[in-house]
């Protein structure tokens, strides 16, 4: 959430950040209610203040006797109605600020590139070497049914499209990955969290996901809970509403939790395979620090989840996310494209994202610096490290062989039991009757 004091005093640069984010935001209707908002509090005031002068009067006239005390009981009677009418239009106008507020997009840090969407993201680096095949690489959706690992039709049937059941040693890579990962972040000074899977609607309101984008969340029917869209809803939340004390940041989580999403990408795109499901397991970093240590934070953040392919040997580009590009809360993001030879593309499997202060406003959460200045609002980042079933894909499709099986990355074999190659199981891949 913005400053509301900032948007209200210089309305000209936010309509220019905002036209670099390409949105289409009525900072007008901002300024308008903003405008009634003062124009209330003045009137209410002023009744206010006269109701407690008269009100002083009215015993003394009430002692007096005659008509003054009857005609001022009635024009208190017509303030209290003003000051209770006040009272009532201020709350209401005041709420639909806020929510006119909590619609408004984070600003782009001045140095995030301009752009108008993916394609004017810049490439900051890449790692590796694009896998040759002297084969035609299969993509996963083809590869995975053939190892028996994994079972789109069977998913669907038991929730319907973009629902995927994993078997043997699919399931078991999973798990190998998500706990590797694990390790791998909390032996980079991250704390491991296992949180719940519901969360309640200031909890989504924190982070960014409400009020805008409630369609695209699983919500609990009749109850106030919504289901995770990802961890980062329940870590950065873990301390709503708090005051800090410096000394006691950074805060560095990390949880592997099971991720639900109702809008799981644009219509008819990605209906085939793991790219783009409902329900998905991810790990993910979040940090809270001093403002002045979010851009650090953010590099590091990015390159512990570098880590995690590099250390599987998966090939991959970062990219900066343009100003048309921006997710809704973020300040700055970077993603990490691995390639996926059996689709010829790169493919987004995480965004890391500093979001300045605009969750921390959200949720109140604030630190009180070791040098007795008044707190200050916290900033917040995250990241995936990484969506397990977008890195499974990456495996099976960079280290595919041309008989179909696929060499586990040498940093996974100890998670699973030591198995060096997935093999093609005779008779798998068949359709189901």
């Amino acid at each position: 959430m913005l400053d509301s004091r900032k948007v209200l005093a210089d309305l000209d640069a936010i309509k220019a950040a905002m036209a670099r984010r390409r949105g289409d935001v009525d900072l007008d209707a901002i300024s308008d209610l903003a405008g009634r908002r003062r124009d209330l509090i003045v009137s209410t005031e002023d009744a206010r203040h006269r109701q407690k002068r008269m009100g002083q009067g009215l015993a003394k006239a009430a002692r007096e006797g005659g008509d003054y005390a009857a005609t001022l009981r009635a024009e208190l009677k017509d303030l209290s109605e003003q000051v209770k009418e006040g009272a009532s239009s201020l709350s209401q106008v005041e709420a639909e600020l806020e929510t006119l507020l909590l619609s408004l997009p984070n600003i782009p840090y001045e140095d995030v590139p301009d752009g108008a969407g993916p394609e004017e993201n810049p490439e900051v680096s890449r790692w590796g070497e694009k896998p040759s095949f002297d084969f035609e690489p299969k993509a996963h959706w083809d590869l995975g049914p053939e190892l028996g690992i994994l079972d789109f039709e069977r998913g669907a049937r038991l929730a319907g499209a973009r629902f995927t059941v994993l078997m043997d040693g699919g399931a078991r890579l999973e798990r190998a990955l998500g706990a590797f990962m694990l390790d791998l972040a909390v032996g980079s000074g991250y704390r491991e969290v296992a949180t719940p899977l519901l969360v309640n609607r200031d909890s989504m309101t924190g982070t960014g996901q409400l009020p805008k984008f409630e369609d695209d969340a699983f919500k609990v029917e009749g109850q106030d809970l919504f289901l995770i869209p990802t961890a980062e809803v329940p870590l950065t939340n873990l301390h709503r509403g708090e005051l800090i004390e410096e000394t006691d940041l950074p805060f560095r989580y990390c949880a592997s939790t099971a991720c639900f999403r109702a809008e799981a990408g644009g219509y008819g795109t990605d209906t085939r395979g793991l790219i783009r499901q409902h329900q998905f397991q991810k790990v993910e970093l979040v940090e809270i620090v001093r403002p002045e240590d979010s851009s650090e934070a953010l590099l590091k953040l990015l390159d512990n989840a570098c880590e995690v392919l590099r250390r599987l040997d998966l090939h991959y580009r970062v990219v900066e996310l343009c100003t048309g590009d921006l997710g809704f809360a973020a300040a700055r993001t970077f993603d990490i494209e691995v390639w996926l030879p059996g689709q010829n593309a790169y493919r987004e499997i995480s965004s890391c994202s500093d979001f300045s202060d605009y969750q921390a406003r959200r949720m109140k959460m604030r630190y009180r610096p070791a040098n007795g200045a008044k707190p200050r609002l916290v900033h917040t980042l995250n990241g995936s490290a990484l969506a397990l079933g977008r890195t499974l894909v990456a495996v099976l499709e960079q280290h595919q062989r041309p008989d179909g099986s696929v060499v586990v990355p040498e940093a996974l074999r100890p998670y699973m039991g030591g198995r060096q190659v997935l093999e093609p199981v005779a008779g798998a891949g068949r359709e189901t009757s």
